[in-house]
């Protein structure tokens, strides 16, 4: 067996230590940029370097760096916070430290979690992360390989896995015909939890050790209650029961002419029969901007901030083509006032982000072409009839439109809900069948612990 790390591997690994040595002014000024426009990039700024506060010895460490990945990891947390565990969870973005406090404030303001920066990519900072947490375990939320986070737990002998994982086809092709590089950092985890039996041979083909087939925890999230009962509401004092409504969710940088390109072609402020938006931008630094792109294109555009109030009921007129979703937190409520949703994301080369979210309150997706990041499920989603992927701003249109694919309005009037009620069964159905991940993930936890203890004597 060949060692591990490699005199490779060390070398590289050396090279990018230095790099994020010589590196730190840049990554600081890069941070410093960002907290001009969000001043939670500059806040805690120790415990970028491995200070922190309040230690939580013995929790388990959960690892989520964006807003997507702490919504996956959020029902797995519920769970190991109602079994007993503590938990510290590790971001690198306000949006995703925030919805950790958000949706675990309880929690954390009963000393049973902490939400906190991940220590830059250094071996002192994550020495004093380990000393202030000392975690039985830690679980990296999707594919996120951190190479000095991932030497430095099998330094201090922190079993380390991915979880809810998968190993896009595009990256699993890279890593197996290039330097493999990546794929022989990946071999330093602990294991892996992944979504498919199709992620577990691509992990095994790299190397990873200890894999096992968990499924996608995003099916298990819980739906705010309040959120879809706000959603109903608004429809009703809106009128958008006897008017299509179409969300537009997690538009990112790059995407909104194809947006405004389709909405034109649907006739959004225009046509009578058009249908009403909710446009919600991924990253709330784009609220002003995205905002100020509607306006141009010359659209009516009600921003949720100034006609909705803190309950979500309306607090003033809402006379408008497209309500902007400039809030954080209710990406439910905005899915819930629509027919169907556009996920965003899949016009652009980065890919489209996750499509689990509006299928989980019964809404048919529609989006990009580039759809590999979420390669599960989209296809099996797609193959079920409840998501679409769609190549430009006419698909979208045709889509949306008379006829179209999933979601889209039927050319007879009459036929509209009986569609509804056909799409919300197969999506009910689809939902039904991927769901259970939560206890698959607990129940995997034991032999997996078990054989990396196994493996370290």
């Amino acid at each position: 067996m060949k060692p591990f790390p490699s005199v490779r591997l060390r070398i590289v690994l050396w090279l990018y230590t230095l790099a994020w040595t010589l590196g730190l002014p840049a990554i600081l000024g890069y941070l410093w940029l960002r907290g001009r426009r969000d001043p939670a990039y500059l806040a805690h700024l120790g415990e970028r370097f491995g200070y922190y506060s309040k230690p939580l010895p013995g929790a388990v460490w959960v690892h989520a760096v964006s807003l997507g990945e702490m919504r996956s990891a959020a029902p797995l947390i519920r769970a190991l916070l109602d079994r007993g565990d503590r938990v510290v969870t590790t971001h690198f973005t306000p949006a995703g430290r925030a919805e950790a406090e958000r949706a675990f404030a309880a929690d954390i303001a009963a000393g049973r979690m902490r939400a906190v920066w991940v220590p830059f990519e250094t071996g002192r900072a994550f020495r004093r992360f380990f000393r202030a947490f000392r975690p039985a375990f830690g679980l990296v939320m999707e594919v996120e390989i951190w190479p000095r986070m991932i030497m430095a737990a099998r330094g201090a002998g922190v079993p380390l896995f991915l979880c809810n994982a998968q190993y896009p086809e595009r990256s699993f092709r890279r890593d197996t015909t290039r330097t493999g590089l990546r794929a022989e950092v990946m071999r330093g985890l602990a294991g892996a939890f992944v979504k498919s039996d199709l992620q577990a041979a691509r992990f095994a083909a790299v190397g990873v050790p200890n894999i096992h087939v968990t499924g996608e925890l995003r099916f298990d999230q819980a739906i705010p209650p309040a959120q879809l009962a706000a959603a109903a509401a608004l429809r009703r004092t809106l009128g958008l029961d006897a008017r299509r409504t179409v969300t537009i969710a997690s538009a990112v940088e790059g995407e909104d002419p194809v947006y405004v390109a389709a909405l034109r072609t649907l006739g959004v402020g225009t046509a009578a029969a058009a249908p009403f938006i909710v446009y919600v931008p991924r990253r709330p630094e784009r609220f002003d901007e995205v905002h100020a792109t509607l306006a141009a294109a010359g659209f009516r555009v009600a921003r949720r901030s100034a006609v909705l109030a803190a309950d979500l009921s309306q607090a003033g007129p809402v006379e408008a083509d497209i309500l902007l979703g400039d809030s954080l937190g209710e990406m439910y409520f905005y899915l819930s006032l629509s027919d169907c949703v556009v996920v965003g994301g899949g016009f652009t080369p980065e890919g489209a982000h996750n499509i689990i979210e509006p299928l989980a309150v019964g809404r048919p997706v529609v989006t990009g072409p580039v759809t590999w990041p979420i390669e599960y499920p989209f296809a099996e989603a797609a193959a079920a009839g409840v998501a679409r992927g769609v190549a430009d701003a006419a698909g979208l249109a045709a889509a949306l439109g008379a006829g179209g694919g999933p979601g889209a309005l039927p050319p007879d009037p009459q036929d509209i809900w009986e569609r509804k009620r056909k799409e919300a069964d197969a999506i009910a159905a689809f939902c039904a069948a991927h769901s259970g991940a939560v206890a698959r993930t607990l129940a995997a936890l034991p032999p997996a612990l078990a054989a990396t203890r196994l493996t370290s004597r």
